[in-house]
């Protein structure tokens, strides 16, 4: 694990245990209150780092020196929701004036940003205090976060489980109690994996909702966007309402809500009809506890009123070509995206610079020629027309986020350096075969905490996925679903609201 940086704790007033009990808007209320200071809030965020992060190893780096130039804008008065509340970046996609963006690869290392991104400024324009960075995997080409780099992200609710990925670095932080609310990315799962994996709330916008700009129009041809994991849907439904919209120049267009995302989880959703689906579109099989677990979720969704009926969606391709697709425009992206970088820091592409599974998705996507990339794109359309037609019928398609509890530690990349690039994206999408479907057509999905494994005591996550734009749908249910079936209250045994900090023994 990589060495931290000591905070001064000298002006900590705030408590551990006070801290880490309220979520971003309950920060807020205590700052619009005069309860506490915006930098008396980010000194206990950065006092929950040093606290839980050594067992995590969940943050790359944090920035005690911005705690003063940030807070200084945040006063009583602020109507932001979020105002004054700590937050972390994800080491990708989103780039902080002055700040590493390295994406956890030794090819990487080193690489400092020019300016701000677009998300950025929306973050800064929401009032949010960002403190630091969180760990990936390289490149985000898989669903665990266990870089060479800087080494594995553990579960805060067991160490010996991995966090998920790729936003396994936010998933821990948030879970550990560091942060209420940290970014993240997708575009395959990467919001809603560690989600699970970590017991949180992870939205996945519609493509369009939020900016990649200004470098990047789309990434991975539009599978993937920037958001967040959080500890309570409301915080989620502010960060939206600050955030969402485009920037100059925008490869989409998306309208924009009817009303705020805030106001819409004061709502109630109506009578919903759902599909439910255990098992994967392979033709392999959920595990027991995970599927016994949706069940009960079901059962709690027509206790609601919702109409729940088991379906069989149509993805208008067999798995296997999904997967190929899939796989070409990771592949294609991903080499574009390495040749960018070593041609910026001078580095090579070789074993020393990049991981097995990196090298190899690589290797086979600088193969992959524009014709095989445009059919790729074709897959898309399909896919994305077959399941728009489903959401013609249904509003809801419910699914397991993860077919198995969260992997442990070296487990997932045993088989990186015996496949190939295309073996790789079969394998990723072996452990997380239901996320990728909404970066495919676009659509908005969200892993909601409503299960915990009674043997493990694991978090377990259920998938929800909504028609192009229908992020009213989902944030009216969940927070539905989070008053039926509250989860906030739970604490892994990894919880900086347990430690003792030098404050609360006075």
């Amino acid at each position: 694990m990589r060495a931290l940086p000591m905070s001064p704790k000298e002006n900590v007033h705030m408590k551990l245990a006070e801290y880490t009990a309220l979520d971003g808007m309950g920060l807020h209320h205590l700052i619009a209150t005069r309860e506490v200071t915006a930098m008396e809030v980010a000194q206990a965020a950065l006092a929950a780092i040093e606290a839980v992060n050594p067992q995590v190893n969940a943050v790359l780096d944090y920035w005690p020196e911005e705690v003063e130039i940030q807070s200084a804008g945040i006063v009583s008065v602020d109507p932001r929701p979020l105002g004054g509340v700590p937050f972390l970046l994800k080491d990708l996609g989103v780039t902080m004036q002055g700040r590493r963006s390295e994406m956890c690869s030794r090819l990487a290392m080193g690489t400092v940003a020019k300016e701000d991104s677009y998300v950025m400024a929306s973050f800064r324009r929401s009032g949010l205090i960002t403190l630091g960075r969180t760990t990936m995997p390289e490149l985000a080409v898989s669903t665990t976060t266990e870089p060479v780099l800087y080494g594995p992200t553990r579960n805060p609710w067991s160490l010996q489980h991995g966090a998920g990925g790729s936003s396994g670095g936010a998933g821990a932080a948030v879970a550990a109690g560091i942060v209420p609310i940290a970014h993240a990315t997708d575009g395959g799962g990467s919001i809603r994996v560690p989600a699970s994996c970590n017991g949180l709330f992870g939205l996945k916008p519609t493509r369009g909702r939020v900016s990649n700009g200004p470098h990047v129009d789309e990434v991975w041809n539009g599978l993937g966007v920037h958001f967040a994991v959080s500890r309570t849907v409301r915080d989620s439904a502010a960060l939206l309402d600050g955030i969402h919209g485009g920037g100059v120049g925008e490869p989409y267009y998306i309208a924009p809500p009817k009303a705020s995302y805030l106001s819409e989880i004061r709502q109630q959703p109506g009578n919903l009809k759902i599909g439910f689906m255990k098992n994967p579109f392979s033709a392999a099989r959920t595990d027991t506890g995970v599927a016994d677990a949706l069940s009960k979720v079901a059962r709690t969704l027509e206790s609601l009123g919702h109409h729940v009926h088991e379906v069989a969606p149509d993805l208008g391709v067999s798995w296997d070509a999904f997967v190929q697709c899939n796989a070409k425009i990771w592949a294609a992206n991903a080499a574009l995206r390495i040749n960018d970088i070593a041609k910026a820091t001078g580095r090579t592409v070789d074993e020393k610079h990049l991981e097995p599974a990196t090298l190899a998705l690589y290797r086979y996507g600088i193969e992959i020629g524009a014709v095989e990339l445009l059919s790729a794109l074709q897959v898309r359309n399909t896919v994305a027309r077959a399941l728009g037609r489903f959401f013609g019928d249904y509003d809801i398609l419910l699914t397991p986020t993860l077919p198995e509890l969260p992997p442990r530690i070296g487990e997932y990349n045993q088989v990186e350096t015996s496949v190939d690039g295309l073996g790789w994206i079969a394998h990723v999408f072996s452990q997380s075969p239901f996320t990728a479907l909404s970066n495919v057509t676009g659509t908005p999905a969200m892993s909601v905490p409503l299960s915990i494994d009674p043997q493990t005591g694991l978090p377990i996550g259920s998938h929800f996925m909504s028609g192009f734009g229908r992020e009213d749908t989902l944030f009216r249910l969940a927070a539905q679903l989070e008053a039926a079936s509250p989860w906030c209250e739970r604490r892994p045994p990894v919880w900086a609201g347990s430690i003792v900090n030098e404050t609360s023994k006075q």
